[in-house]
């Protein structure tokens, strides 16, 4: 190493000093811990910790100069009497000691332990505090100077402190002052830099680094001191900093040739040879290095590096498994490859048989990959697929899969097998049958002590691909195999050990696949049975998966219910940190999808997003169908039509993805109708209903899409019509929210032709369902404020009345200027159908204004100009587009139409304006 070198990467706990001085990175909670500290501080840490630069910073800051002795303790100190020499001279250059300690000069019988005696002596009058620093004590070598030491620290004078700083450990018997509470400890955990210190530290050598890029260097140094220093020096004036730090590890030139040079270097060969071989493990044991280097004594080795602070770190609190330092492992990573190169293959093989055949089969795998042996590493895997993601560990199998190569797949019936499972949730359904049929038409490949895995494995897969292409058929098929008796013939050879594992994934799989398709009696029941079974044999994976589709199938019948089972499945999701697994995503859709029925909105589109972050709709359709929907819900009930006829078509598409025609798309064919009645596209429902078959219009959500489209063309009886047979329950619905609109709607027609007893009591019939629940969204989506009021006086539901209505913005009760289902009058005026008033208006031509009727106050230019387009279906943002002004003028304008006009809602004030004349008459009533 070059003098210059050598002076840039010195040790960080001085060569550093200078570089940090000036109070850029003041460690002041250090400062205070050495402050208060007891009467001996030990300072231990590795090499390049900032010991020494945090002594010296703090005799600095607290104005100590006077009152510390100083001992640098040289390389290797074997001479007890030089380093007593040098303890009663750094005593008698502080202001106290000056006064007490005795010269002492070097003499050929000058004994250790007469110097101490000699200082205790001079030290007894000791009255002012003062500090004994040693620093490097683990390079005193003589074990006699460190008994000598141990006694002066035994017997000092109460003002007299000491503090100790080293590498590592030494033998002194602190463990006496740690029982009498006369010791302070600062370790390594201690000096690490935060990541604000370590900010500090760069940007006094100039360099500025974007938080993120920052986090990753403070990460990768662990706060060390060091190597934070030599970063810096790196870093600084360079043209591309980020990168830099990005990429900065112990292979770097300066911080290897530090640690080298500090710590590899100082080992014996054997020690040397284990740090090398071991390097390429995240973690080691005692038995597991020995199989690496080919002899005995691993453990003792690694116990005696960490204890003398050589990177080593244990992680267990038996001390028996250890991980080294980021950097430290980067440098001898990259010393191995520089030094052994030829070696690495069979070291990778040697860790993979050892892990394998430890039970550790990840890092078996890993280790299989590195040695490029591709049929050990997929063996390994096949063995242990299915136990990886049933403990959901789905993100470290999808990592090993990754990890081969791609010429290794095709020859492989068992690879073949695992990639179809990562296309399955992953990738795409295609994909996944491809790899699906290469792995069978491999099959005769698999070795004959391995058919029966693989046969179970071919069998997991069928169902789940039946599963997401919603072949209820075959999921039936293939779940009845897995769950049948061990004895029963078509029973699949199950392997040993996972009976029960299979048997839960096939309970949950089958009432996945039951529940999409609305057969959810069935679902619940089998859901249940594996909530059950997953719970005995301890797998909370399949628990939380089974709790979520559980929740769904729940949801219809009992919204609290299904809540609950909700909650529970993402807080059991939460606790083991599966919150992103596709298995619960069902959970956050379920309760995001109930939050919409409750119109609690603020609530429902983080849960969605959630939801769809989880779930890849693209290899799971039917769910992907079900969030489109709600999607499309949550857009109706904000009242943005546009945006709810897209999810729909979203969900149109996914449905295409399906082998059958899935329940759960007539349920958004229905939305997406009423949508369109909504928009005014009147002729296009009619002749979407016109297209479906007989069963299909038979539905109770297609009957109340004709319903609404009825109302919306002003034909009430035709709309109570419709909804009869929903009503008495002959037209079957998928769940209680769609009854509630039903009653609604049917109050809203009667309502419309004159009936309004009939109207109140299908109205509190809607109440009565909606009530326990708190099912709001029918009565957002169609609202009759008047209705509602009016049963106010008389209902035992006048709380859900209040809520329906402060739910309703000003605008909605005065005439939902977000859109309507009618144009004029009917289902969009929210009153209800309107019948004829006059035939002046109501007439087969537009007859002029009725005589006698003016407004209250002529309109204004602006206010004419908003009036016309109040007919349309435009919303309120949407006219301020047209008119290019701002949403508020638009407002203000229609609340001064609504006064001229002795109107109190939209459609009537529509209605009041084609009487006067001032608009022609509704163009369907011609």
């Amino acid at each position: 190493m070059s003098p210059a070198v050598r002076t840039q990467t010195a040790d960080a706990e001085s060569a550093a000093v200078p570089a940090v001085m000036g109070g850029i990175v003041v460690r002041r909670g250090l400062f205070a811990r050495l402050g208060e500290a007891a009467r001996v501080t030990r300072l231990s840490a590795p090499a390049g910790s900032g010991k020494t630069f945090l002594l010296r910073s703090w005799i600095s800051e607290g104005g100590l100069a006077d009152r510390v002795a100083w001992v640098s303790v040289p390389g290797r100190e074997r001479d007890p009497q030089r380093f007593w020499i040098s303890v009663a001279d750094a005593l008698r250059d502080t202001a106290a000691g000056a006064r007490l300690v005795r010269a002492v000069t070097a003499e050929p019988d000058l004994d250790g332990w007469a110097m101490v005696e000699r200082l205790l002596a001079d030290l007894g009058a000791l009255r002012d505090r003062i500090w004994l620093v040693i620093d490097d004590v683990h390079e005193l070598t003589s074990s006699e100077a460190l008994r000598q030491l141990e006694l002066l620290v035994m017997r000092g004078p109460a003002e007299l402190r000491f503090v100790l700083a080293t590498r590592r450990d030494v033998r002194l018997g602190l463990h006496r002052l740690r029982l009498e509470g006369d010791l302070t400890e600062i370790r390594a955990t201690d000096l690490r830099f935060t990541a604000d210190e370590a900010r500090a530290l760069l940007e006094a050598a100039g360099v500025a680094l974007p938080a993120s890029v920052l986090a990753l260097l403070h990460e990768r140094t662990e706060g060390w001191a060091a190597g934070l220093r030599l970063a810096a020096l790196s870093l600084a004036g360079h043209p591309d900093p980020e990168r830099i730090a990005a990429e900065f590890s112990g292979s770097e030139r300066t911080v290897a040739e530090y640690l080298l040079a500090e710590v590899l270097e100082r080992q014996p060969e054997e020690v040397r040879q284990l740090l090398l071989r071991t390097s390429l493990l995240d973690q080691v044991n005692g038995p597991l290095a020995d199989v690496l280097r080919g002899r005995s004594g691993g453990e003792q080795i690694l116990q005696e590096l960490e204890q003398a602070g050589t990177f080593v770190v244990a992680v267990d609190a038996r001390r028996s498994w250890f991980r080294y330092h980021p950097m430290f492992a980067d440098m001898l990573r990259f010393e191995l490859r520089r030094s052994a190169p030829g070696e690495l293959p069979a070291l990778h093989s040697i860790a993979a048989g050892w892990y394998a055949e430890h039970g550790h089969a990840v890092e078996a795998v890993r280790h299989a990959q590195a040695a490029q042996d591709w049929s050990l590493a997929a063996r390994l895997l096949s063995d242990h697929m299915l136990g990886l993601v049933l403990d959901g560990q789905g993100a470290t199998a999808r990592e090993l899969l990754a990890g081969f190569s791609a010429s290794a797949v095709p020859a492989d019936a068992e690879l073949a097998t695992l990639l179809a499972g990562h296309e399955m949730t992953h990738g795409s359904l295609e994909a996944a049958e491809r790899q699906l049929a290469l792995a069978t038409g491999e099959s005769a490949s698999v070795p004959a002590d391995r058919r029966d895995r693989f046969e179970v494995v071919l069998a997991i897969l069928r169902l789940s691909v039946a599963s997401r292409r919603g072949d209820l058929p075959v999921v039936v098929e293939q779940a009845q195999r897995l769950l049948a008796p061990a004895n029963a013939a078509d029973a699949p050879p199950l392997v040993q050990g996972a009976g029960e594992d299979l048997r839960t994934l096939a309970l949950v799989s089958l009432g996945a696949a039951e529940l999409w398709f609305l057969r959810t009696e069935e679902a619940e029941r089998h859901l249940e049975q594996a909530v059950a079974l997953a719970r005995r044999i301890g797998r909370p994976f399949l628990e939380a998966g089974a709790l979520a589709h559980s929740a769904w199938a729940a949801s219809f019948r009992s919204f609290a219910l299904a809540v609950g089972r909700s909650t529970h499945a993402t807080e059991l999701a939460r606790r083991h940190g599966w919150t992103e697994e596709p298995i619960v995503a069902v959970a956050y859709l379920a309760l995001g999808a109930i939050r919409v029925w409750q119109m609690r909105l603020e609530e429902a589109e983080p849960l969605l997003d959630h939801a769809e972050r989880a779930l890849r709709a693209e290899v799971q359709p039917a769910a992907g169908l079900v969030l489109c929907q709600a999607r499309g819900m949550l857009a109706l009930a904000r009242g943005h039509q546009t945006d709810a006829l897209a999810a729909f078509r979203a969900a149109e598409r996914l449905a295409g993805l399906l082998v059958a025609e899935h329940p759960a798309a007539m349920l958004m064919q229905a939305h997406m109708l009423q949508a369109l009645v909504r928009l005014g596209e009147t002729g296009l429902v009619e002749q979407a209903l016109a297209d479906l078959g007989e069963e299909q219009r038979e539905r109770g959500e297609m009957r109340i899409a004709m319903a609404a489209l009825r109302l919306a063309k002003d034909d009430p009886w035709a709309a109570t019509a419709a909804l009869a047979p929903v009503s008495d329950g002959s037209a079957a619905v998928a769940n209680r929210g769609w009854v509630v609109q039903a009653f609604l709607l049917e109050a809203i027609a009667c309502d419309a032709f004159g009936d309004p007893t009939a109207a109140g009591q299908a109205l509190e019939h809607a109440l009565d369902l909606a009530e326990p629940d708190g099912v709001v969204f029918p009565f957002v989506l169609t609202p009759p404020p008047e209705l509602l009021k009016r049963q106010a006086r008389h209902t035992a539901h006048a709380a859900l009345i209040s809520e329906i209505l402060n739910l309703l913005s000003p605008q909605d009760q005065e005439g939902l200027d977000q859109g309507s289902l009618g144009g004029q009058a009917g289902l969009g005026g929210l009153g209800g159908w309107h019948p004829p008033r006059s035939e002046g208006v109501w007439g087969g031509s537009w007859v002029g204004p009725s005589e006698g009727i003016q407004p209250k106050e002529p309109l204004t230019d602006s206010e004419t100009r908003v009036l016309r387009y109040l007919p349309t279906n435009l919303s309120a943002p949407e006219i301020a587009g047209q008119l290019s002004v701002s949403v508020n003028t638009v407002r203000t304008h229609m609340r001064h139409v609504y006064e001229k006009l002795g109107a109190h809602r939209r459609a009537g004030a529509v209605e009041r304006a084609r009487a006067l004349g001032l608009l022609a008459p509704s163009p369907h009533r011609a």
